[in-house]
């Protein structure tokens, strides 16, 4: 086995209990977000995915739905602690593991796949960015006057190295009705929430506390900034619609309205 795929999905989540298990449109937010992963990177038979959960039923659903399942310790706080765990539980260890956030099932199709790309190319970290446009950037605006906590966005530099992440919208945009005038899409990066890891990279990360703007944020991946571990940001085409991840009861009902709207992007699987 060359690459791990986690599925981290712990039961307590404050905004959305158990929410691995709510339904969207007929089917759990994890079977939505196993079936968008194996589709992204069918082809690679290098691949393993696995649910890193401290739940049983959670557990068993992923098995009922073909998807391999550990069991993984309730005081992990973050995703890629519970990948980690996942990675160290398996007899053959990994070269590369990718943390796949178990509540954003409706992400781009080329961005696991990019993740890869990136870690086989040389990156310690690599995730994926989604440039907006005007349009978007507005409806990002308008998500966040309703769940502020909602949707990441990032500052790149020009080779892709992420400079920052921030749950607030960033860059402020000075003379923004000229600079919408003039260019097709706005400076804003939004932030996929997939990260890829060398083993190594992620075993320094969570050997460290979390820092101070990563608590401020409540965002794991600035720990690695503030650490010093450079991470790749690879640039990815929208998803079919677009939707940051599922935290509150208003995103069920937003993505329900999408799927009625525009069709289901989740593969049959």
């Amino acid at each position: 086995m060359k690459h791990l795929v986690v599925i981290p999905a712990r039961a307590g989540s404050t905004r959305l209990p158990r929410k691995p298990l709510r339904l969207i449109a007929g089917r759990t937010l994890l079977h939505r977000t196993i079936a968008m992963a194996r589709s992204a990177i069918a082809d690679r038979a290098d691949t393993v995915f696995v649910v890193a959960t401290d739940d049983g039923d959670i557990a068993d659903h992923a098995q009922a739905v073909g998807c391999q399942a550990v069991m993984t310790d309730s005081a992990i706080a973050t995703g890629s602690g519970r990948a980690l765990a996942a990675a160290l539980a398996i007899p053959d260890a990994p070269r590369f593991v990718v943390n796949l956030q178990g509540d954003s099932p409706f992400q781009p199709q080329g961005a696991l796949g990019a993740v890869i790309a990136a870690l086989e190319q040389g990156a310690e970290v690599a995730t994926p960015v989604i440039a907006l446009d005007w349009s978007a950037l507005d409806g990002l605006r308008e998500h966040k006057l309703r769940s502020p906590f909602s949707g990441t966005t990032c500052a790149r530099a020009p080779d892709g190295r992420a400079l920052w992440f921030s749950k607030t919208i960033i860059p402020a945009i000075r003379n923004e009705e000229r600079l919408r005038a003039s260019e097709p899409r706005s400076p804003v990066w939004r932030h996929v929430g997939l990260y890829g890891y060398a083993l190594d990279a992620l075993r320094r990360f969570e050997a460290c506390p979390p820092t101070a703007l990563e608590t401020l944020e409540g965002l794991e991946q600035l720990r690695l900034l503030e650490l010093g571990i450079p991470v790749m940001t690879v640039a990815v085409d929208p998803p079919v619609f677009d939707s940051s991840g599922i935290d509150t009861e208003a995103d069920i009902v937003r993505v329900e309205r999408l799927i009625a709207e525009h069709g289901d992007p989740t593969p049959a699987l």
